[in-house]
Parts: structure tokens; C-alpha cells; sequence
């Protein structure tokens, strides 16, 4: 086999179809669209549109709101801060807070704090400052050795 007979299967690809080209190429004056109206026209939009009947995004009730003022955590996983822990990127000896976290590359963004989750082990007896913990994590957490400190959340910058 050389480089040059190297082909696609057959039927692999489809030849492009020209259209409106002439009516003996079979796609021609109409161009595939039918006839006439606002669909046969460019620039057609009507998704979401029923015909005059009342659509469905306006038949079913608007629910729920955003919480502007809601504090947005990142989380972390005790599983999470034993490998940085193992890599040697996070220093058991210091205290493991938001900084040391984003210094590390565990978290990319502080957003409004760190709270901490109880997927994995922790091994290593070190001390956790976070703005926050599920009870799982914390009982984890103290029975590892290691101690918690819950921070109260951190205020945003716009206030």
C-alpha cells in the first residue's frame, strides 16, 4: 500500500448537493424549502413557536429565584487535601487554611470560602482553618488526630 492509494470505503462520504442550481439537478427552483412563506425565506426563527397556540414556556408557572446575597463555597475533599499532603504540596506541620489550599493548587478560587467534605481519608494529623465542614468531615477530621477550626464566612469584596 502507498500513500497514494490510500482511499475512504465507499460511501463513506457524501458529495456535497448544490442546490438551487436548475431543475434538471433535481434541487432546483425551490431549493429543497417548498414554497413560498415565512420558512422558505432566510433568516426564519421560530423555535417556540405553536402555531398561535398559547407556547409552553408560557403555559407552565415560573418557580424559584436566585439568592443574590447566597455565600458561594468552594469544596474540598479530605481525600483531596491527603494527596496534596502526600505530594508534599501542602505542609502538614503549617495550617491547612484557603490560602495554603490555592497556594497548593487544590482550590483555584477562594470565592467565599472553603468548606470541607468528607470524601476520602485523612491520614495526617494536621490543623484545617475553613469557613466551613459537614459533620462527617469534622468527625473524620478529629478521628485522624488532626483539629478543625470553623472561620466565620468571608465577606465579599463588593460590600
Amino acid at each position: 500500500m502507498k500513500l497514494n492509494e490510500i482511499k475512504d470505503n465507499e460511501g463513506a462520504s457524501k458529495d456535497r448537493i448544490r442546490v438551487g442550481r436548475g431543475i434538471g439537478s433535481g434541487k432546483g427552483k425551490t431549493g429543497g424549502r417548498g414554497v413560498k412563506g415565512q420558512k422558505a425565506r432566510s433568516g426564519v426563527a421560530v423555535n417556540g413557536f405553536e402555531g398561535g397556540q398559547m407556547p409552553i414556556y408560557r403555559r407552565l408557572p415560573k418557580r424559584g429565584f436566585n439568592n443574590i446575597f447566597a455565600s458561594e463555597y468552594v469544596t474540598v475533599s479530605l481525600g483531596r487535601i491527603q494527596t496534596a499532603i502526600d505530594a508534599k504540596k501542602l505542609d502538614p506541620k503549617a495550617t491547612v487554611d484557603a490560602a495554603a489550599l490555592k497556594a497548593a493548587g487544590v482550590i483555584r478560587r477562594v470565592k467565599d470560602g472553603v468548606r470541607v467534605l468528607s470524601g476520602g481519608e485523612l491520614k495526617a494529623k494536621v490543623s484545617i482553618e475553613v469557613a466551613g465542614a459537614s459533620k462527617a468531615a469534622v468527625e473524620k477530621i478529629e478521628k485522624a488526630g488532626a483539629s478543625i477550626k470553623l472561620l466565620a464566612a468571608v465577606e465579599t469584596a463588593a460590600e
